[in-house]
């Protein structure tokens, strides 16, 4: 070959573990992540959840001993949803002092107020219908008769102790609903995190085993987005921001990286991407079989969700990924 071959070297930015990690665009942090628990009724209970390997349905003591765990290894952030002691047709357990999330979140915050507690604020764990918001007798959700229940809830669990309140159900005008039932109860500094571009997915379906919270007819498109949706995502955002949101969503996490890259760049606020159940379980399955390896292969996840723009990471993931951060300093 005649001539000297010019070329960019840029295999040097990665040929040690050094180097990789010196020149590292994207990093996750624990400080970013936010860890869900399942917490119930009862003492000492730390229930298994089958297709969710090494997660838990834990009664309100095994709770706060696994969030003082999540702070000790830097996870100073969880979110509680509960499995109630009754069902109704009007979820009206979701707003009771005595369920367990407000249990929780007085039991959390009593032990170790550093921990910051958000609460699910929705009806579908609480309705024996599994919808989640009331059923009109035609099968209908009523997005307007759902709000005041979704507010109560809000406040309930803001009585409780609770730092920021986040509802789920994608009821249009959630949001404001909710903003100004804190403010009427005297909590205006209760914030809350929209779920606000939540998608009808099939990814959800180890969580609605871990809550029992299966629509018993029908399914949830009617309300929930579909996934061939992009600018409706980017107009249900600006709808919770105009409401009064003081945090924004997506979920899923894995096959929405686009609508979390379109909402990191438009807007301001910070931007929690949720990498559910059904992510979390395909890495353990695929991980079981030999077929992965489950450490490199949930910090690849989480590294692409922070990369595509999101500020938080809400994942079943925390605990172990805090453990292999630390390890691998």
């Amino acid at each position: 070959m005649s001539g000297e071959l010019r070329f960019t070297r840029l295999r040097p930015l990665r040929e040690t573990a050094e180097a990789r990690l010196k020149n590292a665009e994207t990093s996750i942090d624990v400080s970013q992540m936010i860890y869900p628990m399942f917490v119930m009724p009862g003492k000492g209970v730390r229930q298994p959840v089958a297709p969710m390997p090494g997660q838990y349905q834990m009664s309100v003591d095994v709770a706060v001993e696994k969030a003082q765990e999540a702070l000790e290894l830097g996870v100073d952030k969880v979110l509680l949803f509960g499995l109630p002691e009754r069902k109704d047709a009007s979820g009206s357990a979701a707003s009771d002092p005595n369920e367990a999330v407000q249990r929780a979140v007085r039991e959390i915050k009593k032990a170790n107020p550093a921990i910051t507690v958000i609460t699910d604020v929705c009806l579908c764990e609480y309705t024996d219908h599994g919808h989640c918001g009331l059923v009109t007798p035609e099968g209908q959700v009523d997005n307007d008769a759902t709000l005041p229940l979704l507010a109560a809830a809000a406040v309930s669990h803001a009585e409780a102790g609770a730092d920021i309140v986040a509802p789920s159900a994608m009821m249009d005008g959630q949001v404001a609903a909710i903003k100004a039932g804190l403010r009427d109860a005297g909590f205006p500094a209760t914030k809350v995190m929209g779920y606000s571009a939540k998608y009808a997915s099939s990814f959800y379906g180890p969580f609605r085993a871990a809550v029992d919270s299966a629509p018993q007819f029908g399914d949830r498109k009617s309300y929930q987005m579909s996934p061939t949706q992009s600018d409706e995502a980017m107009a249900e955002i600006e709808a919770d921001i105009a409401e009064g949101a003081d945090f924004i969503m997506v979920k899923p996490a894995l096959a929405y990286l686009d609508i979390i890259r379109r909402a990191a760049d438009r807007f301001d606020l910070p931007l929690a991407a949720y990498n559910v159940s059904g992510e979390y379980a395909a890495i353990k399955a695929a991980a079981a079989n030999g077929w992965i390896d489950e450490e490199t292969s949930a910090l690849e996840v989480l590294v692409a969700i922070r990369r595509a723009g999101a500020d938080l990471l809400i994942t079943y993931f925390a605990l172990d990924a805090a453990r292999w951060l630390d390890r691998n300093r």
